[in-house]
């Protein structure tokens, strides 16, 4: 009988200890691919993420701005932190949160949902996996200000992503549940699909892209005009 009560309490105690243990420190349990992983280590070592900060949030076409000067070159500002990572999905964001809404940061502007289209997902659980990530952030740093980006359109003429073929039109199909979402819960939605598209399709417009998904530096020139004015808002509040 002692026996048990010893180890009935001593379960107790382990409890209230990981109970206790701050959220920053905490650290990523999901481990997702070799990039992921180092991105996370990364992440965990940097000093660079407090109240005053805006982060980038999302997957390559986050990380990649580095190729086209950062985000803060591209946004003419110096306070936008980028936590992007390759091939990153909604639950790989989900699992690194805890690196980020601790830090309370001033705005995070996220971008999910193209990765986990090429999981096979239907257009509708996209989304609502989407929306766990926006759930989680809103929840867990109810200060911070949020910006949910539209998915951008994808080219597949170019016959490089095979996960993705034939899932073209489902992205505006993604988008306009976001948009709904986004204002039914009074939070700050940018369409930046219109901008890399065609009038008369959903394809990614060519000399955009580099390879039908990532986009060249003149897309994110693009991508950075229509986002600037959203970064002034909140590094203003």
């Amino acid at each position: 009988m002692k026996q048990k009560h010893i180890i009935f309490y001593f379960f107790i105690l382990l409890f209230f200890y990981f109970s206790t243990i701050p959220a920053s420190a905490q650290r990523v349990a999901y481990r997702f691919t070799q990039h992921y992983n180092e991105r996370v280590e990364l992440f965990e070592q940097l000093d660079d993420l407090d109240s005053t900060k805006v982060v980038m949030l999302g997957n390559s076409l986050t990380e990649n701005a580095v190729n086209a000067g950062d985000w803060n070159v591209l946004l003419r500002t110096k306070n936008v932190i980028n936590r992007g990572i390759s091939g990153d999905d909604a639950l790989g964001i989900t699992s690194r949160l805890i690196q980020i809404l601790p830090k309370k940061p001033k705005a995070i502007f996220l971008m999910c949902g193209t990765n986990d289209l090429s999981h096979h997902l239907t257009a509708e659980q996209v989304f609502e996996k989407c929306k766990g990530v926006i759930d989680s952030i809103r929840s867990g740093a109810p200060e911070t200000r949020l910006y949910v980006q539209s998915l951008l359109p994808i080219n597949e003429n170019f016959g490089r992503w095979k996960n993705l073929k034939g899932r073209t039109d489902d992205i505006p199909v993604v988008n306009e549940m976001l948009r709904q979402y986004c204002e039914e819960q009074q939070i700050t939605y940018i369409n930046l699909f219109p901008y890399f598209t065609n009038r008369h399709n959903n394809v990614l417009v060519r000399f955009l892209s580099v390879d039908g998904l990532h986009l060249s530096k003149q897309g994110y020139r693009i991508w950075a005009e229509h986002l600037r004015p959203y970064v002034l808002e909140a590094e203003k509040e």
